[in-house]
């Protein structure tokens, strides 16, 4: 099949290459020149394993194309897969921005009397609710009686950043709303051959699909930071206490997200509970549990920052090796080692940046305005590997694990998963 991608972000981008890994000729648009040039060039503006590869080779095969604007091209298609973002507002409710300019778009470059029928799927995270109230009358306004030439499909995305190439080709399950709940013909040639159940639901069952997920993350992330700052105070060995944890296969599920470590963040966890306890609060829910996850998620950065930070005198120069908020990516919305550099800075610390990962030249959209707004003065505490080299640190912070940072430039290294050990007994 022949399909559009719209937004190249994280999301898109994976399935654009991923889709045609699996044979289909895809198109990709996305707002931004630098991303268009880039990929056209064969160039992958994130950083994500496997991406640049199956980039290169997808560009160099004639498969893989990237525009501004498709236009009417649009009606050689059979699928349109809408990527966009859809960040989270003051009250935490979603921005839908950009969902409403690429539906508009994608509707006025229709043809009604073009031949086939076209799937727009939506991917982006939305309220429930929002593929009939929201979406579906856009199209409406748009072309009047629009169901023998498009098919609206929500079908949520599962992808882990850092390994979300092998989660599109092994994903846990997949999701599909549509308005009747009925199986789509288009749908299931482009999943042929996915190892998962596929469920079809209505539209609203599929929307609710990534918050309860996501939710479900956040708390167990916050859950065994709660239980390793107790453990920790205790002088209990959290290892310990979370192998006999997650050996409990029978009630307590899987290991995943229950390992005490970083506080969480990135693109989805945060701006999902918010999401969440923003619908609880307008259904008249109360959600106390859901509504903690991020008074506590903000408890355990201050911890983070006292415990990486003891004994270091104030002014001391310091490099944080890893700034995105998970390995392997260049993502850093919400990543809490940007809370942690912002607390240095604030503290009064010298304060440097080293993250391979983070190039200057691709920080556009949603990640260069976060970086900004929370680091002014990030371009001067920005490092390449050349300059940490060349400089002299009293600690290195090293905050994507072990081995994270491929040089030495302190004598004193602290790391984030040694934040649990307990307190050394004072002289």
């Amino acid at each position: 099949m022949k399909v559009a991608v719209y937004g190249l972000g994280y999301v898109g981008l994976t399935a654009a290459v991923c889709l045609v890994k699996q044979g289909h000729t895809v198109v990709g648009v996305d707002v931004s020149d630098t991303k268009v040039a880039a990929i056209n060039s064969g160039l992958s503006p994130i950083v994500e394993p496997g991406v640049p590869e199956m980039l290169a080779a997808a560009v160099a095969g004639g498969r893989l194309r990237t525009t501004t604007a498709l236009g009417r091209d649009l009606n050689d298609c059979q699928v349109a897969i809408v990527c966009v973002g859809t960040p989270s507002a003051a009250d935490g409710s979603h921005d839908m921005s950009y969902i409403d300019a690429v539906s508009r778009e994608i509707a006025s470059s229709l043809s009604l009397d073009a031949p086939g029928l076209l799937s727009v799927v939506y991917r982006s995270t939305m309220r429930p609710g929002t593929m009939e109230t929201f979406v579906a009358p856009i199209f409406r306004s748009c072309l009047g009686q629009f169901d023998d030439r498009v098919e609206l499909v929500y079908n949520p995305e599962f992808l882990r950043e850092s390994v979300a190439v092998s989660d599109y080709f092994n994903p846990p399950k997949i999701v599909i709303g549509t308005a009747d709940g009925h199986p789509s013909a288009q749908m299931d040639q482009l999943h042929h051959g996915l190892p998962c159940r596929t469920f079809y639901t209505t539209y609203r069952e599929a929307e609710i699909t990534k918050f309860v997920d996501n939710t479900f993350h956040a708390l167990k992330v916050a859950f065994g930071n709660e239980v390793g700052r107790i453990c920790s105070e205790l002088e209990i060995n959290v290892d310990v206490v979370h192998d006999i944890f997650v050996s409990d296969v029978k009630l307590n599920i899987s290991p995943n997200y229950f390992r005490p470590g970083g506080a969480f963040g990135g693109s989805c966890l945060p701006k999902d509970v918010r999401a969440l306890c923003h619908i609880a609060d307008t259904v008249a829910v109360d959600a106390s549990v859901i509504g903690s996850l991020m008074t506590s998620n903000a408890a355990h950065k201050q911890f983070v920052f006292e415990r990486m930070t003891r004994g270091v005198s104030r002014g001391a120069r310091i490099l944080v090796s890893g700034l995105s908020f998970k390995a392997a990516t260049d993502d850093i919305r919400e990543s809490p080692n940007v809370d942690l550099v912002k607390r240095l800075i604030e503290g009064g610390y010298d304060v440097r940046v080293f993250d391979a990962a983070i190039r200057r030249v691709f920080l556009v959209g949603q990640n260069q305005r976060y970086i900004y707004g929370e680091i002014p003065e990030f371009d001067e505490i920005l490092i390449d590997e050349a300059a940490a080299r060349a400089m002299t640190f009293d600690v290195v912070l090293e905050m994507q694990g072990r081995g994270s940072l491929p040089f030495s430039t302190a004598a004193r290294v602290v790391r984030l998963e040694d934040i649990f050990a307990p307190l050394a007994a004072e002289d």
